[in-house]
């Protein structure tokens, strides 16, 4: 396995669904498995929880699984003979009624659009390879005239980049596949299509009243999201810039410096971003990336994104366990050679305010000044977690906590390595204890220095409050 700090979100499907691929994936680098609800039935997803949870008992990891809710995904439905050409110039029917897609009229899953839409409106089709202009509508069907075309082929999805969508971010399908997820333990919930905060409070609702621990991604894929960026980084957990229908949605050659825009302002609140769509595509069908796509990985690493993620490619592409293996190559051969990368924050006065960020921070330019091996980390939230990560040290972060879905949870975390510890002794025996695990595991050795931070005077009751400095015996 690559050593690295950023984390490899890897997509599960038919391609990578398999046991033994799965284990592959993990020792190539994946350290998040995402289950896409948009496809697959619960059958299918269960079968994939199941799987990773025995696996982690079975070799000692703490992968997490990512539930990626399908949101109101617009969708063109079936086509005669599965695909029909759409000629430029011409007509061409969109009904809300379930009616067999021709060259000349198709349907679709999303029984608002005709009265969403609006003469002027733009509709783009496959990810804008398909361009229509509505013409008109009365209320079932929307007329449109075919600007850009090609072949059309059924469940293609839909963009409406200059439309206000009626539809909810949280649909009657996502209510019920997250009711799903939270009972099998999914340690993050992605919510697709958010608009504004609003919906990330929606969702967390349904979440605490469940009596959940599961975290919140927001999926940024709306002009609307980029909008109310702030509002959003505030109230979610972490961020996903989905650029495949962001690059749709809002201007093609703004999806770069709103990427970077994202990323800093995550980076600067602690909050986990993740970059995400199109990262290797060329390997869905070849064994080795192009060098743009290695570029691309590179970039959001030097940018500060905690993850990058594999869809198609490690879904459904024919090299899975080969994305992985050279997205993890990607990202640590950065980090051996771009110091960029470490103690980012720490001249930004504004970004540790209160007394248990700024001890944590101190802790960091500690480990800094005196060459040290490790930060090690006591948590029962996972604050700690984040916010070691938040300073990017240089040292390695290890988390020891006692919850077991929380372990899993901050795998996803930059730079974060999570320990079960469930004891509660004096905390001069319960740093004896921590440093003996991560000796026994190899990960420190005679004559390093480490920093232990923890909470006194019992280490599972508060934040951080203290800190001390040592060498390893």
């Amino acid at each position: 396995m690559q050593s690295k700090r950023a984390k490899i979100i890897a997509t599960l499907g038919p391609a990578s669904e398999k046991k033994e691929v799965i284990i592959q994936l993990i020792e190539a680098g994946a350290d998040v498995f995402r289950l896409n609800f948009s496809h697959g039935t619960h059958d299918d997803h269960l079968e994939r929880i199941k799987m990773i949870n025995e696996i982690n008992d079975e070799i000692g990891t703490n992968i997490c699984t990512l539930q990626d809710l399908q949101g109101p995904k617009i969708r063109i439905g079936q086509m005669e003979n599965g695909e029909a050409e759409i000629i430029p110039g011409e007509q061409l029917v969109i009904s809300t009624e379930d009616v067999m897609g021709t060259s000349q009229k198709v349907s679709t899953t999303y029984k608002p659009l005709a009265t969403d839409v609006v003469p002027g409106d733009l509709i783009l089709v496959d990810d804008g390879k398909l361009q229509l202009k509505v013409l008109s509508s009365d209320g079932k069907e929307v007329t449109t005239e075919v600007v850009y075309g090609g072949m059309l082929k059924s469940r293609k999805g839909i963009n409406l980049p200059n439309t206000a969508i009626s539809a909810p971010s949280l649909t009657e399908k996502d209510r019920e596949d997250l009711e799903f997820g939270l009972e099998h333990g999914v340690q993050w919930v992605a919510l697709s299509f958010v608009r504004n905060a609003k919906d990330i409070t929606e969702l967390r609702e349904i979440i605490d009243s469940k009596g959940k621990q599961a975290k919140i991604i927001a999926k940024i894929e709306k002009p609307e999201a980029v909008a109310d960026i702030d509002e959003i980084i505030e109230a979610t957990d972490a961020i996903m810039v989905a650029r495949g229908d962001l690059g749709v949605e809002v201007l093609m050659e703004d999806v770069p410096m709103i990427q970077k825009r994202i990323v800093s302002k995550c980076n600067k609140l602690g909050k986990p971003v993740i970059i995400a769509t199109q990262m290797l595509e060329s390997m869905i069908d070849n064994p080795r990336p192009t060098r743009a796509e290695a570029n691309d990985v590179a970039n959001s690493i030097l940018d500060g994104a905690d993850t990058v993620m594999l869809s198609a490619e490690s879904a459904s592409g024919s090299f899975p366990v080969e994305s992985v293996r050279a997205m993890a190559k990607c990202i640590s051969s950065v980090e051996e050679r771009a110091s960029v990368i470490f103690n980012k924050f720490w001249e930004d006065n504004q970004s540790a305010t209160a007394k248990n960020d700024m001890l944590v921070k101190s802790a960091c330019q500690l480990s800094k000044s005196v060459g040290a091996r490790a930060i090690i980390g006591m948590t029962k939230s996972g604050y700690t977690a984040f916010s070691l990560a938040k300073n990017r040290p240089e040292a390695d972060i290890y988390i020891f906590t006692s919850d077991k879905h929380l372990l899993k949870t901050v795998n996803l975390i930059w730079g974060v390595k999570g320990f079960y510890y469930d004891e509660h002794k004096p905390i001069d025996e319960t740093f004896d204890d921590v440093l003996q695990v991560l000796k026994n595991k190899g990960l420190v050795e005679t004559g390093d220095v480490y920093i232990n931070t923890a909470s006194m005077p019992l280490h599972w009751q508060e934040r951080t409050n203290m800190m001390k400095l040592d060498v390893v015996k």
